[in-house]
């Protein structure tokens, strides 16, 4: 594809204005939230958010306050992506008829895992499919925590959830990370990205990427939340980074079924120095770590594969938030 053409971000042009307002109601040191903030500094005030059930979904709009500068609506749980599709079909059809002058302009499908790798699947799979110009943004904080904690198809191997418990029969959750990214990508979208906020210019000029990008884009944000996984409130951005250092969440996008690593990892750090400080892991013994790690290291090595990185150099990585 052509080189997609944006205002790229810097450290020294980071976006002022805030469509996301303070005030709003999330846990001491949601990951989540901050990353969420860092999407809408990139898009600007300009942007329609379309935000599914979920934690920042209560924690941004109990009423009669609301913390969104922009056009934004609450919709059901499983239909961000159909909503959004209306947004972006209605549009077009008021340019058609002369009703609008407004050109492009970013709409942002928003939900988490659960609202994405499950239930919202169908809705989100049938927008790709029929290429609406909209960007899909998942914040993955690996189960349902504005419920209760409960495991999705997001939630690690061997995480220990309400509904996961570990127990004499049981590691916790029993089931590998749905590969949304993959999934996403295996659409033939235009773009596909995954982002931290603890690569914060890296998350941002992502988001522009795909503002840029005319059809459907999907943005997978890793999103640490301190309440659901059993650690101290102030370990969100490390626990960010340490699971990009690990290589339990590349940094990589797919652009036009073309794979791209963003950070080469070639020596990862222990991955028990990413799990220690999550309570959720706490039972796991060393031959699950092991495990665990060996297919951490796997499914990095496929992505390397893909992207052809096994025959280029590294590049030098993103600065890390402070």
């Amino acid at each position: 594809m052509s080189e997609l053409q944006y205002e790229k971000i810097s450290a020294k042009n980071l976006p002022q204005e805030e469509p996301f307002a303070p005030g709003h109601r999330a846990c001491q040191g949601c990951g989540e939230v901050l990353a969420l903030r860092m999407v809408m500094k990139a898009v600007g005030h300009q942007a329609i958010a379309v935000s599914a059930t979920g934690c920042m979904e209560v924690c941004t709009s109990t009423f009669p306050t609301s913390s969104w500068r922009t056009p934004w609506f609450h919709v059901a749980f499983e239909n961000a992506a159909a909503v959004a599709s209306g947004v972006d079909s209605g549009y077009k059809a008021l340019r058609r008829k002369g009703k609008t002058s407004q050109g492009r302009f970013p709409i942002l499908a928003i939900a988490g895992d659960g609202g994405t790798a499950d239930i919202g699947m169908q809705a989100l799979s049938g927008a790709l499919e029929r290429w609406q110009d909209f960007i899909y943004v998942c914040l993955d904080n690996e189960a349902y925590m504005n419920t209760g904690i409960q495991r999705s198809s997001s939630t690690p191997f061997g995480a220990m959830t309400t509904t996961s418990p570990p127990g004499k029969l049981s590691k916790g959750q029993a089931t590998w990370k749905k590969n949304m990214p993959a999934i996403a990508a295996a659409h033939g979208v235009p773009y596909v990205a995954t982002a931290s906020p603890a690569y914060y210019l890296d998350l941002m000029n992502k988001v522009r990427k795909a503002a840029a990008t005319e059809g459907p884009a999907y943005l997978h944000i890793y999103a640490p939340c301190p309440t659901g996984w059993r650690m101290k409130p102030e370990l969100a951005i490390e626990s960010a980074r340490l699971a990009v250092q690990s290589r339990v969440f590349p940094l990589y996008e797919v652009i036009n079924g073309q794979y791209i690593l963003n950070r080469k990892v070639d020596k990862p750090k222990p991955l028990t120095e990413y799990l220690k400080p999550q309570g959720r892991f706490r039972h796991l013994d060393a031959q699950t770590l092991a495990d665990i790690e060996a297919r951490v290291n796997a499914e990095y090595e496929k992505i390397v594969r893909l992207a052809g990185a096994d025959k280029k150099p590294a590049k030098a990585e993103d600065k890390p938030a402070e």
